[in-house]
């Protein structure tokens, strides 16, 4: 069978283990170390301000190199810079389980976040190759749940680690794990197929633009309050940095706009079917972290929780996930994406209004079941979404398109951290009227990705 095809038996269970290995690792990565910062901040006699770098410094990393890293995937081959992220993942988190500095604990995450972003940028169009066309839906729903898994599993699996052992184990879970997704990716991952066009063509000028336009639009947003709460006492500084990144990204898109495969896919965005979908995936991940970093907040200081009954519920939406994925996938090409997602949003909007317009004494179940709803809802969207996303880009612009997923995705959660954070700054008691108001916020723009969704029916 040919690598257009997709890969023949046992080869592509080999292939698919690497992919969900690699992901999973990656995007668990940028939230697992959260809970362990006071501790760590404690032991290198940081204060929090730097400390939090130790995310920051991950997160930016992977959001700046994932469009290079994927134009590279385009011309040098998908497999080689999935495996060369993957090194590079394993070796910088061996060094930040080493690291005896919060300097170079957070070099190390650079790095590691450069590796993830090599991992994410080209995984969706491994998916392609790996998968024969006609199971293709159901390739990209497993990616798509272990996406929304790992992104919801971090803080758990976190705790988990650190209720037995130090924090250097979340970094030293990395190395068997990476050596062997290494070891069995060098045997299983295909290359790309014969180029039938002209290699992309990118500058170290664009590089260098893409890599500055997104670092002072994270940094601007990071002073405005997203990580280190700090929204009364930088607001100026944030806002000029925001106001910089928007100018550097207007340099940039003028100089990518009229090349045949750009740097920032404009020529992708140009297709009226991905411009929507990539439009729906922004809304749906800005609600899905709108609500992910309130759920917290609700439960423990709202309701009284302990952390224990707070995990056992927040479980409720990545299990609603992992059962719905399997069942979206196989509903792809029977029905129209843009329903099937239209549809997912609304469910996904309900779930989030029903937990925002809880009962006063809610019950465990009763915020379960409405969690459950919210899991459900999203995973019928993400799968069916992606798939647009993946199979309306060329064949030769798949890693173009691979990693304007994770661009998506990494972009709306930031949004919906700054607007968690300017809904605190008004709303700061916790006493459930701003978690209420963040969750009617995601359902409202849960509600326009469907409706973004929903347009693609027309084209």
């Amino acid at each position: 069978m040919s690598v257009a095809d997709g890969l023949p038996l046992p080869q592509r269970g080999k292939a698919v283990l690497v992919i969900v290995l690699g992901i999973a690792m990656s995007v668990m990565d940028g939230s697992i170390v959260n809970l362990a910062l006071p501790g760590i901040a404690r032991e290198m006699n940081a204060p929090a301000s730097q400390a939090i770098w130790v995310v920051n410094a991950y997160q930016i990393a992977s959001l700046v190199m994932l469009l290079p890293l994927a134009a590279l995937g385009d011309r040098l081959g998908y497999r080689r810079v999935y495996l060369v992220g993957m090194a590079l993942f394993v070796v910088s988190s061996l060094a930040a389980m080493l690291a005896n500095s919060l300097a170079m604990l957070t070099a190390a995450r650079a790095l590691q976040g450069l590796g993830a972003a090599g991992i994410m940028s080209v995984n969706t169009a491994l998916v392609r190759l790996i998968y024969p066309s006609h199971r293709l839906g159901r390739g990209i729903a497993v990616n798509s749940m272990v996406v929304a898994t790992s992104t919801m599993a971090g803080p758990a699996v976190a705790a988990a680690i650190l209720s037995v052992a130090s924090w250097p184990w979340l970094f030293a879970i990395n190395v068997p794990l990476g050596l062997l997704t290494l070891w069995l990716g060098r045997r299983a991952l295909p290359t790309n197929p014969p180029r039938t066009s002209a290699a992309p063509q990118f500058s170290l000028v664009d590089v260098a633009l893409n890599v500055l336009m997104f670092t002072l639009l994270f940094v601007g947003a990071d002073y405005l309050g997203v990580r280190s709460g700090a929204v009364h006492s930088v607001p100026l500084l944030g806002w000029a940095m925001l106001g910089a990144g928007v100018l550097v990204g207007a340099v940039y898109l003028r100089r990518q706009w009229h090349l045949a495969a750009p740097l920032f896919p404009l020529d992708l965005l140009r297709i009226p079917v991905f411009a929507l979908s990539m439009g729906s995936s922004l809304g749906a991940f800005c609600a899905q972290m709108l609500a992910f970093l309130s759920l917290p907040f609700l439960l423990l200081d709202v309701q009284g929780r302990t952390h224990m009954q707070a995990g056992l519920i927040m479980t409720a939406w990545p299990m609603a996930t992992v059962l719905v994925a399997p069942v979206a996938g196989r509903l792809i090409g029977r029905y129209p994406a843009g329903w099937l997602g239209g549809i997912g949003m609304v469910v996904f909007a309900s779930g989030l209004l029903l937990v925002g317009l809880r009962p006063e004494q809610a019950t465990s179940f009763d915020m379960a079941w409405r969690l459950a709803l919210c899991g459900a809802g999203f995973a019928l969207f993400q799968s069916p979404n992606n798939h647009t996303i993946v199979t309306t880009a060329p064949a030769h612009r798949s890693g173009a398109a691979s990693g304007m997923l994770g661009t998506a995705r990494l972009t709306g959660q930031t949004l919906g951290a700054v607007m968690l954070a300017a809904i605190y700054a008004v709303w700061n008691q916790h006493d459930g009227r701003g978690e209420t108001i963040a969750l009617c916020l995601a359902a409202g723009f849960a509600l326009l990705a469907g409706v973004s969704s929903s347009l693609r029916v027309r084209h």
